[in-house]
């Protein structure tokens, strides 16, 4: 088996994940790319950041820290090995030959031919190791958006969701944070997975590419949006937080703030109406369908909050709660976290290792092996002498047809 490539660890190991045994060498940086690949490690995989002197951009991404350390970069990296290559240096770019030669996969996010002049091209390394599994993550494809640069916020402007997103009266508003990175992370993993899949049911042909884009993946996430337009031929507008579809879905006023209430259906809208004291409301001809609720929004929307006016958001989430309505009250994303952990869904990992940091959880449960938390985001470069070592005592892989 070779030696095993570990940092320090809390006294108890974790038992093995379900990809255990399966190794990553990790040549992305920033986002999509480690978020990928901290979800193939929580699972189980031994994954090789590979970096340059200066580290992954997000180490530098401040403020947030904490003890001079991004906590972006904390979001992200958790349960990986990082070594510093300059891959223009021979001796560095043949440890990375090395590292390759022991990996089931390889994750990247060059610019399409950016790592053809170190002989690591997807056209090359399924010439030299046939068996690799190589994910390539771009922003726009490999053909006319080969050149440009992979910002999810150019993907939020060009996909059409900031078109979307924001107030009617006011202008196109991105997300609050880099959401088609983490999409485009979730497409790559799942990707990734589904050739492992493959591999272990045939040999022949066993390596695979993987490629995925933020476009792509943004314009999928979009679903019934993009498909308003696809198969419609609708175009979609900003709706604030109006659902296009269903009413009533979104925030009303209350007492004293807005408590978001979701009805899908006649019975749960019926439901809502006899809660708030207007059951008569349920069979109004303006209201007795999902179409007829949106043509009568504004009314609608008088009549509830009329009633919700009475008590305050805490009290009408207890209320409507009780009785069965999707409701909530609008928390801060501190409250969010408290909130899970009041549910008992433990949101967040923490550890007693040096250089371990209070980071969300694997949202994945798994009855027999669970993900687990094994390694601390590395420092730039911390785990060097450990990779070469694991270099020099374990074997290639067969990557042979």
């Amino acid at each position: 088996m070779g030696h095993s490539l570990t940092r320090a660890r809390d006294a108890a190991s974790p038992p093995p994940g379900p990809l255990d045994g399966i190794v990553v060498v990790d040549f992305s940086r920033v986002l999509a790319g480690p978020y990928c690949t901290m979800i193939l490690a929580d699972l189980g995989a031994t994954v090789i950041k590979i970096e340059s002197a200066r580290g992954d951009d997000t180490r530098q991404w401040m403020p947030p820290s904490v003890d001079a350390i991004s906590s972006y970069y904390l979001s992200i990296n958790r349960n990986k090995q990082s070594i510093c290559l300059n891959l223009k240096d021979d001796k560095d770019l043949q440890t990375a030959y090395d590292i390759v030669d022991r990996a089931d996969v390889l994750v990247e996010n060059f610019k399409p031919g950016g790592l053809k002049k170190f002989g690591l091209d997807v056209s090359q390394t399924s010439e030299r190791w046939p068996n690799l599994i190589h994910a390539s993550i771009t922003g726009f494809g490999t053909r006319g958006g080969a050149g440009m640069p992979g910002y999810d916020l150019l993907v939020q402007a060009l996909s059409g969701f900031m078109h979307v997103t924001g107030e009617p009266s006011g202008g196109p508003q991105r997300a609050g944070f880099a959401i088609f990175d983490v999409f485009t992370g979730l497409h790559a993993a799942v990707g990734i997975l589904a050739a492992l899949h493959e591999r272990g049911l045939t040999q022949k042909h066993a390596g695979q590419s993987v490629e995925v884009n933020l476009l792509s993946s943004a314009l999928s996430a979009m679903v019934n949006q993009t498909a308003a337009y696809t198969a419609a031929g609708y175009e979609p507008m900003r709706m604030g937080n109006e659902h296009p579809s269903l009413f009533p879905y979104g925030p009303f006023a209350a007492k004293d703030g807005e408590i978001v209430i979701c009805c899908g259906n006649d019975t749960q809208f019926a439901t809502l109406m006899a809660a708030l004291g207007t059951p008569e409301l349920a069979s109004d001809e303006r209201y007795t369908s999902m179409e007829l609720r949106n043509a009568h929004r504004e009314a609608l929307r008088a009549s509830i909050e009329e009633s919700l006016a009475a008590k305050t958001v805490e009290e009408w989430f207890a209320e409507l709660s009780d009785v069965g309505i999707c409701c909530a009250p609008i928390l801060t994303v501190g409250g969010g976290i408290d909130y899970a952990t009041e549910l008992g869904l433990e949101p967040v990992w923490s550890s007693e290792e040096p250089g371990a940091y209070p980071t969300v959880a694997n949202p994945i449960t798994f009855g027999r092996t669970p993900a687990a938390y094994r390694l601390a985001p590395p420092a730039l470069n911390a785990d060097n002498a450990a990779i070469c070592d694991w270099i020099a005592t374990t074997p290639r892989k067969d990557h042979t047809q």
